[in-house]
This record gives structure tokens, C-alpha cells and sequence, in this order.
């Protein structure tokens, strides 16, 4: 279990991802550099591990330290939203709107969404869940969120949905990976054959892979790893644990960066919608109804069914 002091250690250690040097990160905490270097050093001798590669013109991270970044992460995300429960609880309100998000859609669409609608009104406290897919439904048929996002192939029956925006997984390893510089693609069988980096059971990731395996009659081997999110999956593959299917959202600063490499595929229908979903027989409440238009409002979707 991680200590108040690991915590601090692990923030510092995401700023050093974001910003490229522990001096930069350590300014951004307001402490000096030695103070910050002494952080990372306890850290790594409790650890038994070292998280990062110390020369004359830095600090960078080490193949570890991007993966314990990603493990990071959730962590530290898990513990702003204990905060912000705590929180909530001393102010004594309870929230107007309640939403359960998907991962990936929690980390990369929701935000900007959920901005714009506290702008037209400050007034309104969200309560936010983020979890994968499948329990994002439950919570949404047990009626303790107004609205859910999801990026499950499978809506479940008893829940309606609308695509609020489009996205497909792809096929990432890092530059020195074997199939980072082939040119004939990867087809649904040789992907079976391999170990990937994979997102656990009941997220929308591993269902849009394991149906788009089905359509030929393929079973995905047993993953590399099996992590519970996509932007750890990112940080292990960056690390060098393998290849895997992620979303093109969570990798496309990677891509762009060449960090990662595309693999072309052949014969997999990687896109998928990624659905606002609500109980049947009710409409949204009015925010949750303004908050479903925002988020489609820049994209043409399927009619609800």
C-alpha cells in the first residue's frame, strides 16, 4: 500500500513524464531540485526499482518508471476522487446530476463536455464514476447514475443509447518491436496467435477486440498483461511489455511523437461508436439531457433504439 509520501513521490514522478526533466517537474511543486532528486531516490531504494535514468543533461524516465507512470496514474486518480467524495460530504449537497463514464471517453471526451456545461451553469454539482463499460450499464440500470457513456460493441436490453462520437483501436508497439516497420498487415489469425497487452474483462476495448475476433472464428491467446486502463495498457507497451489493440484517443500523442508505431491490420472492424445510454421507458433529466446534447453536438449519430 502506498504511503502519504509515495504519493507525493508518484506526482512528481508524473511531472517528470509531462514535462520532460525533474527540474522542470520540481519547480512545478515549488521545491528545489535536490529535494525533489531525494524524493525519487527514497521512492526507488522502498521500491527496489529505478525509475529514472539520471545523466549530465537530466533525468528521463526508464522503461519501469513509464510503466509505473501509467500504473501511477489511476492511483492518483482514485485518490482526487476520495478527496473530492470527502469533500462533497463536508459541504452536505448531494449531486444534481450523477454520470458514470468509460474509461477512455472519462479521460479524453467527458471533461471538455462536462466544462462547457458547469460554464452555462456554475451552480451545478456533478458526481462523476468512471469504471469500465460494463459496470458504467449496471450503474445506470440500478438508477444510481442519470447517464452513462460507453464504448461497449453491446449495448445491454432495457437501455437506450445514442453514439455520441467514433473511434477505433489500433494495433501499437513500440519503434524497435519486430512489426513495427512491416508492410503486410496483421490478420485476425496471426493476432490471435500473439500475446498482447490487454484491458481486463467487461471493458468496451477487450469486447470491440474479442467480437471483431469472433467475425472469424478466432480466440485471442491469453494477454501479456491485463491491465485496468487504457493508459496503463499505453505506458506498457511504451515500456516494451508488447504489442496491443487501444484505443487511437489514449495513442495518438504517442504516435504523433513516434513513441509508438501503427501496425496495419486486415480483416478486423476495429471502429466503434461510443454511446450515451439511459434507462428505457425514461428521458434524461434536463442537465443530463443538456450534457447528452453537448456531447453530440458535433457529431451526426445513429437514431436511439
Amino acid at each position: 500500500m502506498p504511503s502519504l509520501s509515495d504519493l507525493d513521490a508518484l506526482r512528481l514522478l508524473l511531472l517528470v513524464r509531462d514535462r520532460g526533466s525533474l527540474t522542470a517537474a520540481a519547480a512545478e511543486l515549488g521545491i528545489s531540485q535536490p529535494a525533489a532528486s531525494k524524493r525519487m531516490s527514497a521512492l526507488e531504494r522502498r521500491w527496489k526499482i529505478t525509475l529514472l535514468d539520471r545523466t549530465r543533461r537530466g533525468s528521463a524516465l526508464t522503461p519501469a518508471g513509464t510503466l509505473v507512470c501509467g500504473l501511477a496514474q489511476r492511483v492518483l486518480d482514485e485518490v482526487r476522487a476520495l478527496e473530492d467524495g470527502v469533500a462533497s460530504l463536508r459541504h452536505d449537497y448531494t449531486a444534481n446530476l450523477v454520470v458514470a463514464a468509460s474509461l477512455t471517453v472519462a479521460e479524453h471526451l467527458l471533461p471538455a463536455w462536462l466544462g462547457e456545461l458547469r460554464r452555462e451553469n456554475p451552480g451545478l454539482h456533478v458526481g462523476l464514476e468512471v469504471t469500465n463499460s460494463a459496470h458504467v450499464c449496471e450503474l445506470v440500470e440500478a438508477k444510481t447514475a442519470d447517464l452513462g457513456f460507453v464504448e461497449t460493441p453491446r449495448p445491454r436490453r432495457g437501455l437506450r443509447y445514442r453514439t455520441v462520437a467514433r473511434d477505433r483501436l489500433v494495433l501499437a508497439v513500440r519503434p524497435d518491436h519486430g512489426w513495427a516497420g512491416r508492410r503486410r498487415p496483421v490478420g485476425p489469425h496471426e493476432l490471435a496467435r500473439t500475446p498482447l497487452v490487454s484491458r481486463e474483462r467487461g471493458s468496451g476495448t477487450r469486447d470491440t477486440v474479442e467480437q471483431a475476433m469472433a467475425a472469424h472464428g478466432a480466440t485471442l491467446a491469453p494477454p501479456l498483461l491485463e491491465l485496468g486502463s487504457s493508459e496503463a495498457v499505453r505506458s506498457a507497451v511504451i515500456a516494451g511489455a508488447g504489442p496491443a489493440l487501444v484505443s487511437e484517443l489514449v495513442v495518438a500523442g504517442a504516435l504523433a511523437r513516434g513513441v509508438l508505431v501503427e501496425v496495419p491490420t486486415i480483416g478486423l472492424e476495429l471502429g466503434r461508436n461510443l454511446r450515451a445510454v439511459w434507462r428505457t421507458g425514461t428521458r434524461p433529466t434536463r442537465d443530463a439531457a443538456r450534457l447528452l446534447a453537448i456531447a453530440v453536438r458535433d457529431h451526426v449519430p445513429a437514431p436511439p433504439r
